[in-house]
């Protein structure tokens, strides 16, 4: 069992002596990568030298039980440790998504419902920046386009680590869960008779893609430019500040009006578009994968209802895993780490289960 993770542990010692050296750091981004690497493999490297300190321990144990059978507990305690060794090394040893540890561009878009679809769209977004200051992540508004009653028919966000980050706790690793459609059922603010309404709002999450990711040709774009508006319509700029980029190839529409120059509103568009196109990418590698790796949790398909926000009852649930709670008080005010749990392993049990069958 578990042989090949001996050409791990090659690797790690290999990386260790490497980036002992100083002349490796001359070369900043292959010393990233090669660090980037080392972290993946460290957590690797000490359960497997646990498991295998255990099983020698269960031998010597035993030894000692057939002379005194007092050590036989602590012959089922080194048993039961080697069980929880096995399961941790083979959750380690499930491929990882390779995006796991890039920030993220989240969008929340209002959907149907009208007004309190918008409200409920501010709530996720509150919940998400929220969150992101609990796990120590910063946040940065893109764009936005707020709503009369003050929601948002959507907004864009940044949101990124503030230095490296264990294998697993990634933004992307973490948030990338969220994408689909996030019902909520509740009296809006704007019922007078007191009924349960029923909308919903769309939550896209992209890995921020870096310029050399994506490859975008000069003739691809078409860019637009007009005047920012505000809640209503009315407009909030003399200037034509605001930019549309379409991509001319995929159809991808971005539009940023948040800044007041019309250079710094392309930037933040072009951010956008880099990590859709980086999506689309993805989703079509996605799409040509096995049978059994498309029956895993989804987390690029954004037309499926994932979740609902249940007021009156004080719930949440999530429909992929079959998660509840009923604190959806605590998680609209950031404590998220519960329901996106849920997911990770989920996740992982079905990439461990194709593992297997493989």
């Amino acid at each position: 069992m578990f042989e090949a993770v001996e050409e791990l542990l090659t690797e790690h010692a290999v990386l260790e002596e490497r980036l002992a050296d100083p002349s490796v750091h001359a070369d900043q981004a292959n010393a990233r990568k090669l660090s980037k690497r080392y972290a993946e493999l460290t957590p690797i490297t000490q359960v497997y030298r646990a498991w295998r300190q255990t099983g020698d321990d269960i031998a010597t144990a035993r030894e000692l039980a057939a002379d005194d059978p007092d050590f036989a507990a602590e012959v089922k305690e080194l048993e039961h440790q080697r069980e929880e060794l096995t399961e941790r090394l083979r959750l380690l040893l499930v491929p990882r998504d390779p995006s796991d540890d890039k920030d993220v561009i989240l969008e929340v878009k209002a959907g149907e419902g009208g007004e309190e679809s918008a409200l409920f769209a501010g709530d996720l977004l509150r919940m998400y920046l929220r969150y992101a200051e609990r796990v120590g992540w910063k946040t940065e508004i893109i764009d936005a386009n707020a709503s009369d009653l003050g929601g948002y028919k959507d907004v864009q966000v940044a949101v990124k680590t503030r230095g490296a980050t264990e294998p697993g706790q990634g933004v992307w690793a973490r948030l990338k869960y969220e994408g689909g459609v996030h019902r909520v059922q509740r009296v809006p603010a704007t019922e007078s008779q007191g009924r349960i309404h029923t909308s919903a709002a769309g939550v896209l999450v992209t890995p921020e893609a870096e310029e050399v990711e994506v490859e975008i040709g000069p003739n691809d774009l078409r860019i637009d430019v007009y005047r920012s508006s505000g809640p209503g319509g009315q407009s909030v700029n003399t200037t034509d500040s605001a930019v549309r980029i379409t991509h001319l190839p995929s159809g991808i529409v971005v539009s940023c009006q948040n800044e007041k120059s019309q250079l710094q509103n392309k930037e933040q568009a072009m951010r956008i578009l880099r990590s859709r196109l980086l999506a689309a990418a993805q989703e079509e590698a996605e799409r040509e994968a096995s049978d059994a790796r498309r029956s895993q949790v989804r987390t690029v398909d954004r037309s499926e209802r994932i979740r609902t926000y249940n007021f009156p009852e004080n719930r949440i649930s999530d429909h992929r895993v079959g998660y509840k709670a009923y604190n959806l008080d605590q998680v609209l005010d950031g404590d998220l780490d519960a329901v996106i749990q849920s997911c990770v392993d989920a996740d992982a049990a079905a990439k461990l289960a194709v593992a297997q069958e493989s």
